[in-house]
């Protein structure tokens, strides 16, 4: 497959940009610990894996003609961040005020975990046009079956997309080993990752 260095490296600048599935991951792995934050990338995964079948099908070309549609998947996927995040601030608020030997330990849901990572990517409309956008840059007409060049940069797309999680697991993790020694930054923490998922979705309504 020609050129694929450069699009591994335009998948790494892209992972690298912070944005709700890293904050998500990153939380998740402070919070929760490793298990929870691998389903977390899991459904990221899924959500990745769909979006470049989406994009295959040609669901991106549909949203950017039609711009109704565009804007009601844009606001379903604003609407969860942003509920993601005040979810995340109301449990610190009922954490801080509640006794810290009564407080009850954080559900280890894998399945819930899955679905918040499926949910936050999927529920991205730009994550789509990104697929639409950048994967037709790298298929060659004179390079085989062009059904089966989208295929295989959708699994680097994924595979790239897994490693970073894990990097960000292993950032939250020793983040999360800290924050455990100083309560005060734990708060920040928890407030930091709730207003940035909030941000993200409210940029995410207002863009263009």
């Amino acid at each position: 497959m020609e050129h694929l260095g450069l699009f591994v490296a335009a998948l790494a600048i892209a992972y690298l940009v912070p944005g709700p599935d890293m904050v998500l991951v990153m939380q998740t792995a402070s919070r929760q610990g490793r298990g929870l934050a691998l389903a977390t990338a899991c459904g990221l995964g899924l959500a990745r894996g769909a979006q470049v079948a989406l994009a295959a099908m040609g669901l991106a070309a549909l949203l950017k003609a039609s711009p109704l549609l565009f804007d009601f998947m844009r606001g379903i996927g604003a609407a969860y961040l942003v509920w993601l995040g005040a979810r995340l601030a109301r449990a610190d608020i009922w954490e801080g005020t509640a006794n810290p030997a009564q407080s009850p330990p954080l559900p280890r849901s894998y399945r819930l975990a899955f679905q918040r990572g499926l949910l936050t990517n999927i529920a991205n409309p730009k994550a789509l046009l990104f697929c639409s956008v950048l994967l037709p840059q790298f298929l060659h007409a004179d390079s085989g079956m062009v059904t089966l060049q989208f295929a295989l940069l959708g699994i680097v797309l994924v595979g790239v997309g897994l490693i970073f999680d894990l990097c960000y697991t292993a950032v939250g993790m020793a983040l999360g080993r800290w924050m455990a020694r100083h309560p005060l930054a734990q708060r920040f923490q928890r407030w930091l990752f709730a207003i940035l998922l909030m941000g993200f979705g409210t940029k995410l309504a207002l863009s263009s």
